[in-house]
């Protein structure tokens, strides 16, 4: 089918609530969520004996140039013995989202913000995401603040949490301030505004750099993960954008890490249960052996982050140009991660790809709900009370949200191949160069170089395996189903070990 391109939008947009439907979202809020919504009051808040006045410190979000739901803020302290303490302020979102409520039994259902070309599904609605729980610029705000002191040698000395009010000085977004910092670009006009915020952000930068580099010395590997992210103009689909990773980026992705990890040892601590995010042992980690064989490094036999890390930090200076590729192609190789509800006194698998022990997701409450899990545990371990969740209802949560994450996952696919599909329409036959990124008894999957697309390998390549370069003809191109398919006509193995 071709779709004509004033139509491209109306297009994704219906398909889009097509494939949630299909997968068991709710794309739209019921008029009951509606209603609480409506009667809830723009209250400002006050701080109290249990929340503290943090709103002097120079408070900044960082994040993507249209991001709207504002879940973490962050800012730095230098201390006297030359260590640095950072401090990331996380959205109060369980204040307004009790639980059992209208908004909360459909952010329960579907547990995670969706995001396609056409149309983003809030898990909760833009009055709460985008305005009343939201750490907008120019306002107060309730949060929980998580705090570490980074010692010189990367590790996470003492570390709080605690409620506190805060303020937005300035909303900034990674792009520009990956370039500041990068010295490929001004500091951006929010933060030149905002007396002392630049010399905070290179003091928020050196600590994640060393936060990055004590990580990778304990195995946590380096990525640069390619997301393509389809571009509208009007109402047809233009270009599909990599979202390049930079020292934005890397801040915010290590001080979120951290946070995490602090979480999670304090309800540990508590004797509360953890909603833990872990990777186990990688699922082909035999295919990962290969690859680096055949780029002039041993693995070890047996799974090795440090190995691993080692490799992939050769990889990244000597072809940087192809480092997104190789990434991709270990992503896959490692398999997917998992929610898992950790009880006192039991044992859990830690985080392979990040290196940690010690992990959860608690950063992101406005967008996934596992982080409002978090924080109803944390908001009980302040204030003395019991565990909210019983047992049996929190490992019910952690499959369910590890499901409607891969869910979504499949949707935004999908959604970003019908984008792609309409994008290379009137390009049939033409050659492109790629990688496989895909390789089983369903199919052998390739993403093309330029432009960045995903397709199916429509002939018998069983040689074929993730990772391998090759080349491929376009056969065809089908929005509705987000088909794309080629035809291999050259290809370079990856040599397996003798």
């Amino acid at each position: 089918m071709s779709v004509p391109g004033s139509k491209h939008r109306s297009f994704l947009w219906k398909l889009a609530s097509e494939a949630m439907l299909e997968r068991g979202f709710e794309p739209e809020f019921s008029p009951s969520v509606m209603a609480a919504i409506d009667a809830m009051q723009d209250t400002a808040p006050e701080a109290g004996p249990d929340v503290r006045d943090t709103r002097e410190l120079p408070w900044c979000s960082i994040d993507n140039d249209d991001s709207r739901d504002l879940d973490q803020l962050t800012v730095a302290e230098p201390m006297a013995n030359g260590d640095i303490r950072i401090m990331v302020a996380i959205a109060d979102v369980t204040t307004r989202v009790t639980d059992g409520s209208a908004p909360d039994r459909h952010a329960r259902i579907n547990t995670t913000s969706v995001y396609t070309p056409a149309r983003i599904f809030s898990m909760l609605p833009e009055r709460l995401s985008t305005d009343l729980t939201s750490l907008n610029p120019g306002v107060d705000r309730l949060a929980f603040v998580v705090e570490a002191e980074i010692l010189a040698n990367g590790e996470v000395g003492s570390s709080s949490v605690y409620r506190a009010l805060v303020h937005n000085h300035a909303q900034l977004a990674y792009p520009s301030v990956g370039a500041w910092l990068e010295g490929k670009g001004e500091i951006p006009v929010a933060a030149k505004a905002v007396p002392a915020l630049a010399e905070n952000l290179r003091l928020q930068d050196r600590a994640a750099r060393i936060i990055e580099d004590f990580r990778h010395e304990q195995g946590a590997l380096t990525f640069a993960p390619i997301e393509v992210k389809a571009h509208l103009r009007d109402e047809t689909v233009h270009e599909l954008i990599l979202d390049i990773p930079n020292r934005a980026r890397g801040l915010i992705e290590n001080f979120m890490i951290v946070a995490n990890g602090v979480v999670a040892r304090f309800l540990a601590d508590h004797g509360f249960p953890v909603v833990r995010r872990v990777i186990e042992s990688p699922e082909r980690w035999e295919r990962i052996v290969d690859i680096a064989s055949h780029l002039g490094t041993q693995l070890p036999e047996q799974p090795d982050a440090r190995a691993l890390q080692a490799f992939l930090t050769r990889r990244r200076a000597a072809d940087p140009l192809r480092f997104p590729d190789l990434s991709l192609s270990i992503i896959k190789l490692l398999g997917r991660g998992q929610y898992v509800a950790n009880f006192p006194g039991r044992s859990v698998d830690g985080h392979f790809a990040l290196a940690v022990d010690d992990y959860t997701h608690s950063t992101a409450p406005n967008r996934r709900y596992p982080d409002v899990i978090t924080q109803r545990l944390v908001r009980a371990a302040l204030n003395g009370r019991p565990c909210p969740f019983e047992a049996a209802e929190l490992e019910a949560l952690a499959l369910h949200c590890t499901e409607k994450e891969n869910d979504a996952k499949r949707v935004e696919r999908r959604l970003v191949k019908s984008a792609a599909a309409l994008l290379l329409e009137r390009r049939i036959g033409q050659l492109f160069d790629g990688v496989i990124t895909g390789a089983g008894s369903k199919g052998t999957w390739v993403r093309t170089f330029e432009p960045p697309v995903e397709g199916r390998i429509e002939d018998d390549v069983r040689a074929l395996d993730v990772g391998d370069t090759v080349r491929v003809k376009l056969l065809r191109a089908d929005p509705r189903r987000g088909y794309i398919d080629f035809e291999c006509v050259g290809h370079e193995p990856v040599r397996r070990r003798r």
